[in-house]
């Protein structure tokens, strides 16, 4: 049993490093290789033909899973956002970073989780930067 968690432990541990395009790349290949599909399942229905916690039969909005973080301005500190960027974004080179930060309102991170979203925006917010999260 001990085994198994600790494979358990180091898969995760592996995945933990991984940039976001590789994940993306592994979960296609998951799919590919096991025949499956990574999208959420949808709750079964009430029964009532409305959903719960719902007025007047309108279905409710799903949740939103995805995220991408927009530097709405870039504040009166510009290089403590361009270094805290470079800090969430490390494939982006000074150049890069400093365009991002000079042509806001401008998406920076697209396509994360919530976890890493609201991250991302504590950061740039502390930086300086004004943040949106859409």
């Amino acid at each position: 049993m001990a085994d198994k968690k600790t494979k358990i432990e180091d898969l995760l541990k592996t995945v933990e490093k991984m940039s976001v395009l590789e994940l993306s790349d592994f979960v296609k290949a998951l799919e590919e290789k096991f025949g499956v599909s990574a999208q959420a399942m949808v709750a079964p229905s009430t029964g009532s033909g409305q959903d719960a916690g719902t007025e007047g039969g309108e279905p409710a909005e799903p949740e939103q899973t995805v995220f991408n973080v927009v530097i709405t301005n870039s504040g009166a500190n510009k290089i403590a956002v361009i270094k805290t960027l470079r800090e969430l974004v490390p494939t982006l080179g000074l150049k890069e970073a400093k365009d991002l930060v000079d042509a806001a309102p401008k998406e920076v991170i697209t396509a994360v989780n919530k976890k890493t979203a609201e991250e991302a925006k504590t950061k740039l917010t502390t930086a300086g930067a004004t943040v949106e999260l859409k």
